[in-house]
């Protein structure tokens, strides 16, 4: 079994250096590293020359956004594994061990998905189901974000590239959403996608400010999250209770005065309002 792992990236240097320090402790060494580079120039040349000796590394470049630049990825990928790391998450060293034995396994499952904790165990980038299991249209919002998907090249063949609507630097309102639409394409298709809760790749916590920037991100995921639901066409009563949790969060932290919170989720709640109706959308529906 061979992985193949697409990873795009743009303006970080030490964290993806980092990430290249864990693929080198990895006990399971039958893999290539794609690296779809969207700097403006050569920065990331010296790191990953020292590092090819030690692993296949491919190196392409691609215009901005994240979808974008994974197809491009897409398009080089000769393992029987295919997954996308982030430029700042990293990989315990057993991990694409247990991957594979995991597949060895369950040769029925086509994809699987795992935890993002941060560097003190805590949950980064999400909330995370505590139980394991398979992955469906309902749960897969807390079943897998791009760093933890592992799927098959079959499932690859058959979803195709990542929507270039979505995600950070697609240019749209929709700054989330891609990997989750992903995995609604694949269960779609008929793949069947399991969720350990004991798989754990690793990833900073997002620094807990309310600043403009950050409210601004918020809005943007919250619009992709909205798009992704009405995308798929999740009935209402679900897509209401999307609405309610973060109009909830918004409530509570402004009862308690947490006035920074409350707008984070107030723009939370706006986006996927906005993602929802949006008439650029419904021009995509039938």
């Amino acid at each position: 079994m061979r992985f193949s792992l697409v990873l795009a990236t743009v303006g970080r240097v030490s964290e993806l250096e980092c990430f290249l320090q864990s693929l080198d402790a990895q006990t399971f060494r039958n893999f290539e590293l794609i690296v779809v580079d969207q700097n403006p120039d050569d920065r990331l040349v010296p790191i990953l020359e020292r590092y090819e000796q030690r692993f296949a590394i491919v190196h392409l470049r691609s215009a901005p956004g994240l979808s974008r630049a994974r197809n491009v990825g897409l398009q080089h990928v000769t393992g029987d594994v295919v997954a996308f790391p982030d430029d700042d998450c990293w990989y315990p060293p057993g991990l694409l061990e247990r991957v594979v034995r995991f597949f060895r396994e369950h040769p029925e499952i086509d994809g699987l998905t795992g935890r993002s904790l941060d560097e003190n165990g805590r949950p980064s980038v999400g909330r995370w189901a505590t139980a394991s299991g398979l992955v469906n249209k309902f749960n897969v919002w807390g079943k897998g974000v791009s760093i933890t998907i592992f799927l098959k090249a079959s499932v690859i063949k058959r979803t195709g590239g990542f929507d270039e609507d979505l995600g950070a630097g697609a240019g749209t309102s929709w700054g989330a959403g891609e990997e989750t639409d992903y995995l609604l394409r694949a269960l779609e298709k008929g793949f069947r996608i399991y969720y350990d809760a004991n798989l754990m790749i690793y990833h900073p916590h997002p620094a807990e400010r309310y600043d403009e920037p950050t409210l601004q991100r918020a809005l943007k995921y919250g619009q992709g999250m909205g798009r992704v639901l009405r995308k798929h066409r999740y009935p209402f009563w679900f897509v209401c209770y999307q609405w309610l949790r973060p109009l909830g969060g918004a409530l509570l932290s402004l009862s308690t005065g947490k006035l920074g919170k409350a707008r984070y989720h107030w723009a939370v709640f706006r986006g996927r309002i906005l993602g929802w109706l949006s008439k650029e959308l419904r021009r995509t529906l039938p």
